[in-house]
């Protein structure tokens, strides 16, 4: 007894003369809550945060390759049209009768901020690690930005005003900072990234051999160019003229990064040819995928194939593959290359109808599972000069403008514009040079994930439910186009995240 109570005297002493002691023996710990403040101690740790951010694109419920639930199937391109699938959630997409319950959507909501959160972390904690090499420490800070800027773009089109955070939060920070903020406000901060990602950043301006889909200076001037472009299109009339300005130079700025002459010297199918994927001067920001890698391949050659065809991949398909509208396939001009590149015509009994070409791997590294090395393009030179015609025709140089038509058509083997309008069956479908730039950017970029926004940008919310109402009920399958009206401008903001409040979480008109 006597020894167990100088055991506790001494303790006691301990306790009370060592403040370190006093913290080591009274505050307790969770052994399974690791502070993200003790996982960043070296530039490595903010390397893998960074790939992090990169891996979390990768995912359909974000805006990797199989993402097109929440744009080209919200379009008039494609769309599931399958009988048995008509009562479900992926249906409400294209049927336009989608739900603030919808599932679907609240996975891509919650994947997009999960983006957003990994890109806040970086940002939250490089400045506190060591760098030796400040443009080591510039270069990760620009690709976090870029990536975070990226993403919120998406959530800005899809939904208008939405959650702006740019810090890492504490559970206890989370309430205040639900709430939407105006669209204005976030695209202030996708500017704010993005500028400074161009103006005090190493980057490359192009990514080129190890640095082959990650972030370059020719990906922040073409995304800071189409944000501007968009905010002139769909924001404030008042500042449209200054936002056209701006987006032309920063296109321009992308379009002077590019290695090569004309766009004419890059065969169309050499975009998509996997074995090119690495050295296409075309490209100029991509998903990376591996082929023959079950975890980091690419599906989407296996999965886009119909029954009984063999075009795509090795793999065999028992569906109907990967559909497209009848209103996309009648909108190719005759002889057009890339029709014949990017769509079939499945002859098996079950499908009889079209579905997508325009991503393959038939090679015996993908095999007969479909682990395909397709990259995923986000963004490539032909978009950024279909944009650029864009800007200048807003800008009243329509000389100009079609001179950068002209260099996609070249490049596809088709007339250049002033020809084709000469042509009754061309000038009937596009008689003004807006939507022929519009047809040219469906055609050019179709089944990579830019109709929906670019329809957004193209037209008013009543001139687009006027667009969808002439097209024929006939060419669009199972899908409702009546359901289309004012209120699929945007989603709707998923229910759960409306719930927690109501007032600072409105939902959007006609939800």
């Amino acid at each position: 007894m006597k020894k167990k109570f100088i055991a506790i005297v001494c303790l006691a002493a301990l306790i009370i003369i060592s403040p370190a002691c006093k913290k080591s023996f009274l505050e307790e710990t969770d052994p399974n809550a690791i502070t993200l403040d003790n996982n960043f101690k070296s530039p490595n740790d903010i390397l893998l945060a960074v790939n992090g951010i990169y891996e979390s694109l990768r995912s359909g419920n974000n805006i990797g390759e199989s993402s097109d639930l929440w744009t080209d199937q919200r379009s008039d391109d494609t769309g599931t049209n399958d009988n048995q699938s008509n009562a479900g959630e992926p249906f409400q997409f294209n049927n336009f009768s989608i739900l603030p319950s919808n599932t679907y959507l609240k996975s891509h909501w919650v994947s997009l901020y999960g983006t957003v959160t990994r890109a806040n972390v970086v940002l939250s904690h490089i400045d506190a690690v060591p760098f030796t090499d400040q443009n080591l420490k510039l270069q990760y800070t620009a690709e976090a930005k870029f990536l975070r800027a990226l993403v919120y773009f998406h959530l800005v089109r899809l939904w208008g005003d939405v959650p702006l955070v740019t810090k890492q939060l504490s559970s206890t920070e989370v309430a205040a900072a639900t709430f939407r903020e105006k669209q204005t406000v976030v695209y202030g901060q996708i500017v704010a990234d993005l500028t400074d990602v161009i103006n005090n950043s190493p980057l490359p301006n192009l990514q080129t051999g190890a640095g082959v889909g990650r972030t370059s200076k020719a990906a922040a001037n073409a995304l800071l160019g189409q944000v501007y472009l968009t905010m002139a299109t769909t924001l404030d009339a008042a500042t449209r003229a200054d936002n056209l300005a701006k987006a032309k130079t920063y296109l321009t700025n992308a379009y002077n990064m590019k290695s090569f002459g004309a766009l004419s010297n890059i065969p169309y199918t050499d975009v998509f040819d996997v074995s090119k994927k690495s050295t296409c001067p075309e490209l100029i920001f991509q998903i990376v995928n591996r082929q023959g890698d079950i975890a980091y391949s690419s599906s989407i050659a296996g999965n886009f194939q119909a029954k009984g065809e063999t075009i795509n991949s090795q793999k065999a398909s028992s569906g109907v593959g990967y559909n497209v509208t009848h209103d996309l396939v009648n909108e190719y001009e005759t002889g057009d290359p890339r029709m014949a590149y990017s769509v079939k015509l499945a002859n098996d009994p079950i499908v009889k109808d079209y579905f997508v070409t325009k991503f393959r791997d038939i090679s015996d590294a993908a095999g007969k599972l479909g682990y395909g090395g397709n990259d995923w393009i986000l963004i490539r030179y032909a978009d950024v000069i279909l944009m650029l015609a864009e800007v200048n025709m807003y800008l009243g140089d329509n000389a100009t403008a079609i001179q950068y038509l002209d260099m996609v058509r070249a490049r596809a083997g088709v007339a250049p514009y002033v020809t084709a309008m000469a042509t009754p069956a061309y000038s009937a479908k596009f008689p003004t040079l807006k939507l022929a730039i519009l047809h040219e950017r469906r055609v050019e970029l179709a089944f990579e994930h830019h109709r929906w926004f670019d329809l957004q940008r193209f037209f008013t919310t009543d001139e687009l439910v006027a667009y969808f109402k002439t097209k024929a009920q006939a060419d669009f399958g199972s899908a409702q186009l009546a359901n289309f009206t004012t209120k699929d401008r945007y989603y709707p903001i998923p229910f759960d995240e409306y719930k927690l409040d109501p007032a600072k979480m409105y939902q959007n008109p006609g939800y």
